[in-house]
């Protein structure tokens, strides 16, 4: 074990070269952002985007939404101060909302940093003219990006090029982070271990996981428009705005409706832990991910399920830019899935364009649930 993830480590510290997904990709590493680490208590999220942050976001403890050993359940005012770096403030947990189910306060919490971060290294690159990069999250995942420029880019002023950059850059930050989130569902879904030897099949595409990483890009957005507070003040204001607009409720009413599923979406507890229902819904049908509201609870009596957009690239086209966005797995299962996504689609190469293969991939996932957990109407979203 010690020597797989060894090989693993030296195996994403290479730049590819024509055999990969792109070639001559320059690594955009942690040196390349200036800002101090205090920057996010002292500078608004749009300066951090201009400026640049000096570490990728922390790692936080996501849960899965069952009242089963190690899950904490949390109302909207029991969530402390949003830190980009770590505090003693914070808090996270399962917080059921009427509107949108149970949502994963750490794991939305985590995309709305990376997208942050992720807006930052695009602005960067964009203002020093740099038209590829490429970077990691968690796992030993690489994500390659090759930006095209508007044909007219050299004859726009600098004020013209930082505002259609810092545009084009928010867009792009949550674009990626939600697809950066989104793989690594995909990859657990597959036998992906990251922390070495607990299976993560369990906690893949679970019935609140994918609204809560979009909750997370959703609320970066908001947190970006805010010119008055800081970076963590901000994220905290919008995450307790955009929870309450969407009615959530206390701890004691996120635990009972999770209990309330017990049998019919899932069986079990920790490690033994049968996940029946999940959600996979992605927007790729209609761009709008809509949650997943569990029935009967009581106080939230006619609620309805309030459908967010998924980040797409559409946008682009507006500023003159047009984007390559790819994925090598550079992990164990890597095969399994390239296999799936290049399924009667020509040859199949070492990376794949989430564009293009998320679709089947998700396809896939969801005949596979149907073999697993059985076809029960309502099972899938």
């Amino acid at each position: 074990m010690i020597l797989r993830w060894f090989v693993v480590f030296l195996l994403s510290l290479l730049v590819l070269t024509a055999a990969g997904c792109q070639e001559a990709l320059t690594w955009a590493g942690a040196n390349v952002y200036q800002a101090d680490t205090k920057a996010p208590d002292s500078k608004t999220a749009a300066e951090l985007v201009r400026e640049g942050l000096n570490a990728s976001p922390r790692i936080r403890v996501g849960y899965l939404p069952t009242p089963t050993l190690g899950t904490v359940f949390s109302g909207p005012d029991e969530l402390g101060r949003h830190g980009y770096r770590p505090n003693l403030s914070e808090r996270n947990g399962l917080v059921y909302t009427c509107k949108a189910g149970s949502i994963d306060i750490g794991h939305a919490r985590k995309a709305a940093d990376w997208t942050v971060f992720l807006a930052a290294m695009t602005h960067r690159n964009i203002m020093e003219g740099d038209a590829e990069f490429s970077f990691r999250l968690y796992e030993p995942s690489r994500y390659f990006v090759r930006l095209t420029f508007p044909e007219n880019w050299k004859d726009l002023s600098n004020q013209q090029k930082e505002r259609i950059a810092y545009e084009v850059s928010v867009g792009l930050g949550r674009y990626l982070a939600f697809v950066g989130v989104t793989w690594h569902e995909i990859i657990t879904w597959f036998g992906f271990k990251s922390k070495g030897l607990e299976p993560e099949h369990p906690s893949a595409f679970t019935w609140e996981e994918t609204f809560s990483n979009l909750f997370g890009t959703h609320v970066a957005a908001l947190a970006l428009d805010d010119t008055e507070h800081t970076f963590n003040r901000a994220m905290t204001l919008a995450f307790d705005r955009e929870l309450r607009k969407l009615d959530a409720r206390p701890g004691h009413v996120s635990r009972r409706a999770a209990e309330s599923v017990r049998g019919p979406w899932f069986t079990g507890d920790f490690f033994f832990i049968v996940m029946k229902k999940r959600n996979l819904d992605l927007g790729l049908d209609d761009g709008f991910v809509t949650p997943t509201l569990i029935p009967s609870v009581s106080e939230c009596q006619g609620a309805e399920a309030q459908p967010f957009p998924a980040p797409d690239l559409d946008f682009l086209s507006e500023y003159g830019f047009g984007v390559k966005f790819e994925i090598e797995p550079k992990i164990w299962e890597a095969d399994a899935i390239l296999d799936i996504a290049y399924a009667g689609a020509g040859p199949r190469r070492n990376c794949l364009e989430p564009v293009i293969h998320l679709a089947p991939i998700m396809a896939y996932i969801r005949q596979d649930a149907i073999k697993r957990y059985g076809s029960e109407p309502g099972l899938y979203r």
